[in-house]
């Protein structure tokens, strides 16, 4: 049941388990489990069967194992998922007695991890996903999120000093400082002419908990409107085979398998994601984007919407289609600092 990259290089390596979830994760923790590598620890990754998880850690080469699905809309169903998914994980971790566990957003991983004796290391950076806050407060033994989400804010799931730890600036701005971007192996990829406008978007992910109920017409009256434009060629990325059964017989560019994200952000004009790590990876890289997230609005965007950094979409006329000034992207961060950050509690930290 073990998918194991790397050989350890010096006298005391790690054993160092990560659990992959959703698809930003792969590319979240991607540079991390290179470094964790190279430096010769023994890195472990599991995974689960949701949206292009499990295509993008195959694309990027990083060897794992494949325990559990998603739940569907529902709460009965994702109950379901979780109690067998937890449970499988638990056993696993018992049985490879690892030194530190690492996961973003995980409900499976801060249980099993606790069961099996391991310290676990969660990162998130939306404060109001309670249900998962719960979890994670209760088990984790070290909470990473940006300093953009005040402690108050987490202190009624019961994160607070010294679990919580919150580190300056966004998670992406030291992830992508690793990431080597492809901007011409993508347009190719996608076969994206040269000229015009490239958009990308990244519908609302409709069956996580906390869109539920919650209308996101501005983001179907942005698409249609791009569209609808002759120069812009808008490259959607749907979130499900019923997204992606909507976008056929439009002129969309649909890829028809998970590909490198911060490459396809870097190459765009302009980013529409419902969602929030593509946003912030646009804002990292300084493209401009667009959030039409529908509901409560996080810290982290808040600020950047603050800052001008990021833009709150209200009505699709709002949006500026138009090639983007192609300046130096703004300075990133040593992923080092994270990365020393996660590691902290193997070492009783």
């Amino acid at each position: 049941m073990r998918a194991t990259s790397g050989s350890p290089r010096d006298a005391r390596p790690l054993r160092i388990w990560f659990d992959v979830t959703n698809s930003p994760h792969a590319v979240i923790f991607r540079p991390f489990i290179a470094r964790l590598t190279d430096r010769g620890h023994l890195v472990t990754v599991t995974s689960r069967d949701f949206a292009q998880t499990i295509g993008l850690l195959d694309r990027f080469g990083i060897p794992h194992t494949v325990v559990g699905a998603h739940g569907g809309a529902g709460r009965a169903g994702k109950a379901r998922a979780m109690l067998g998914r937890t449970t499988a994980l638990t056993r696993f971790a018992r049985e490879e007695r690892f030194d530190l566990a690492i996961a973003h957003g995980s409900t499976d991983q801060p249980i099993a991890a606790r069961a099996a004796g391991t310290p676990q290391v969660t990162m998130f950076d939306y404060e109001f996903a309670a249900v998962m806050h719960h979890t994670n407060g209760r088990f984790a033994r070290r909470v990473l999120v940006p300093d953009a989400i005040p402690e108050a804010a987490l202190a009624r799931f019961g994160i607070r000093s010294p679990k919580l730890v919150r580190y300056p600036g966004l998670k992406e701005e030291y992830y992508l400082a690793d990431h080597a971007l492809d901007t011409g192996g993508v347009r190719t990829e996608l076969g994206l002419a040269a000229g015009g406008v490239v958009a990308v978007l990244r519908p609302p992910p409709e069956v996580t908990l906390y869109h539920r109920g919650i209308s996101n017409d501005v983001f179907a009256a942005t698409l249609a409107r791009l569209l609808g434009d002759s120069e812009v060629q808008t490259v959607v990325l749907p979130r499900t085979d019923d997204q992606r059964r909507q976008l056929a017989g439009t002129s969309a560019i649909v890829p028809d398998r998970p590909v490198d994200g911060p490459s396809l952000v870097a190459a765009a004009d302009l980013v529409v994601s419902a969602g929030g790590t593509m946003n912030r990876e646009a804002v990292a890289l300084g493209v401009p984007a667009y959030t039409p997230f529908a509901g409560t609005m996080g810290a982290v965007d808040r600020r950047l919407i603050d800052e001008g950094r990021l833009i709150r979409l209200d009505d699709a006329s709002d949006v500026a289609v138009r090639p983007r000034a192609r300046d130096a992207a703004p300075p990133l961060r040593d992923p080092g600092v994270l990365l020393d950050l996660m590691l902290a509690p193997a070492a009783g930290r």
